[in-house]
């Protein structure tokens, strides 16, 4: 007796380039919502580094304003804190909008697919 993928390749080949069709369509919305997470975190890692290297040199600036000027002729001596605190609130938002998203691992619906499909081939393969 010949096996039943065979006889659906020999009888009906419409069938099988229809699903491989939606294999590949499926593939390509999976890689786009994949690389769209990359992207997003990509772009909040860029952010927070930028945001680091400007709360540095902000830090950096505003030590050397402390050391130079005494902070009783200061009028706003809170500036030389708060400053270089912004930037990295920011960056710390960044890196939290990195941790608390919680991507599914990228392909979950195409291995669900091919282990149904298999399923299905063991199941028409013992009957």
């Amino acid at each position: 007796m010949i096996h039943p993928l065979f006889f659906l390749i020999a009888t009906r080949p419409q069938l099988l380039a229809d699903h491989a069709e939606a294999y590949a369509e499926l593939l390509a919305t999976e890689l786009g919502q994949v690389s769209a997470a990359w992207r997003r975190r990509a772009l909040l890692y860029a952010v927070a580094l930028a945001c680091l290297a400007a709360a540095a040199v902000l830090a950096g600036v505003a030590l050397m304003i402390w050391a130079v000027i005494p902070v009783a002729t200061m009028q706003a001596p809170w500036a030389l804190v708060v400053v270089p605190l912004l930037p990295m609130a920011v960056a710390a938002g960044c890196l939290l909008a990195i941790r608390s998203r919680v991507d599914a691992s990228g392909f979950d619906n195409i291995q669900q697919h091919m282990k149904a499909d298999l399923a299905m081939l063991r199941e028409v393969s013992t009957s």
